[in-house]
């Protein structure tokens, strides 16, 4: 539903968690797949999908989503592009500790790109709390930027979809850039090495376990009469049937062969990777 919100000029700058995004902008999963398989070099084609790459570089992304951001500013102004859509540009709250991320929020407010920065604060970058960064809630550091700022329930869709459209349209309209943090929290572990009850209580993560926005969203559905069991029941059935697709993808996944790493980085092989 979130996607809903993006125009036809628009173009998304993600992490690396955003395959939902991802798949309901075009790119195929085995793509997704093949990136974190180290079966493919993720080089799929940006401006076409307006879906850019994944970033294993904690925050450097933003810095490239604000960079874009400020060219369509410029077609803006220029009148060469009547239609120069906005920049969505996702982070973690555990970025905002980087160098990257701050450079690209002086960027944007500086130059009144037309930026929207989705902050997903879990709550735990890792093992450190996100106390442990800043002394005050993240929406309020974008104040110090000059960027405009909202807290919201990020485990609430529609709430979500709201906020996210109105700072679209505000950075479409030329208001310049909005930071949004989507309030939320890592159920699990951060990774399949991290043991998350080595720094945490148990406990701690139960009140969120009802606050699941999957479940919040089939529960007010229902209420309003627009979900029942047979839809339910059709839905489990093609989330099964696209899981087994998923696995056996992933299973088909080859690995490449050396040379690939050298194929994409120039246009013409030079003589020294040649050699190499």
């Amino acid at each position: 539903m979130w996607v809903a919100v993006l125009g036809s000029a628009d173009h998304v700058f993600p992490t690396h968690r955003e395959h939902g995004v991802a798949m309901l902008m075009g790119l195929p999963v085995e793509r997704i797949l093949g990136v974190f398989r180290g079966a493919e070099m993720g080089d799929w084609d940006a401006e076409e999908l307006r879906f850019h790459y994944y970033s294993m570089v904690i925050g450097a992304h933003t810095l490239h989503g604000v960079g874009y951001a400020m060219g369509q500013a410029r077609d803006a102004a220029s009148g060469r592009d009547a239609n120069p859509g906005a920049s969505v540009i996702f982070h973690g709250d555990g970025a905002i500790s980087e160098g990257d991320v701050n450079e690209a929020y002086i960027f944007a407010a500086t130059y009144q790109a037309p930026a929207v920065f989705i902050c997903v604060n879990n709550q735990w970058a890792i093992s450190e709390p996100v106390e442990r960064q800043s002394r005050i809630p993240l929406y309020q550091r974008a104040w110090g930027f000059g960027i405009p700022s909202v807290r919201v329930d990020g485990n609430d869709v529609i709430a979500m979809h709201a906020v996210t459209s109105w700072a679209l349209d505000r950075a479409r309209a030329g208001a310049g850039p909005t930071f949004i943090e989507a309030y939320t929290y890592r159920m699990g572990a951060h990774t399949t090495s991290d043991d998350p009850t080595k720094y945490r209580p148990a406990e701690q993560s139960e009140p969120w376990r009802v606050k699941d926005p999957i479940i919040r969203t089939k529960a007010w559905l229902r209420s309003a009469g627009v979900w029942d069991d047979a839809q339910q029941a059709q839905l489990d059935q093609e989330s099964e049937k696209l899981g087994a697709q998923i696995r056996s993808t992933a299973e088909r996944l080859a690995a490449p062969a050396l040379s690939e790493v050298f194929e994409h980085v120039y246009a013409a092989m030079t003589p020294d990777l040649a050699r190499q």
